[in-house]
């Protein structure tokens, strides 16, 4: 019987980042296929991270949801151009330590900028946004012509 040594996860080698971020960009990949009305411009900006972002469409209004977990209002930038939403903002790595002694460092920091093309006309200067532990909440209300109408069908 010959006896094999068994490795811990922690003995196995590191993932290249590339790797664990596969799933992600096969998603972004499929979403921005199958859901023409919002459409992401991802290869304006690269960036070491992309805020993940949840986009709900309501009859009235777009919602938006990113994560942004360390940052205040104030390292962020929302603006509207030419039916083109952009986040812009800035995620700075802390140095508290005077001596770092760090083992592992897994959280991302660096600039970022999310922009999305509206694919239905909107109402831009009624646009509210708010930030509140750590979620950029955006409500895009939608123009009147682009809301969903109930059209009653009546029997004969």
């Amino acid at each position: 019987m010959t006896l094999i040594r068994w490795s811990r996860p922690h003995d196995l080698p590191a993932f290249p980042s590339e790797m664990l971020n596969m799933p992600r960009q096969i998603n972004r990949m499929f979403d921005s296929f199958f859901r023409p009305g919002w459409q992401e411009e991802s290869d304006l900006v690269p960036s070491a991270w992309s805020p993940a972002t949840d986009i709900v469409e309501r009859n009235n209004a777009f919602v938006l949801k990113v994560e942004l977990p360390g940052l205040s209002k104030d390292d962020l930038t929302v603006t509207i151009q030419d039916n083109m939403l952009k986040i812009r903002g800035e995620k700075k790595q802390e140095t508290e330590e005077k001596e770092p002694s760090h083992h592992r460092i897994e959280r991302s920091y660096g600039a970022f900028q999310r922009c999305f093309t509206l694919g239905q006309a909107i109402r831009s200067d009624e646009i509210d946004a708010s930030f509140k532990d750590g979620i950029l909440t955006l409500t895009v209300p939608k123009a009147e012509e682009a809301k969903t109408k109930e059209i009653d069908v009546k029997v004969r």
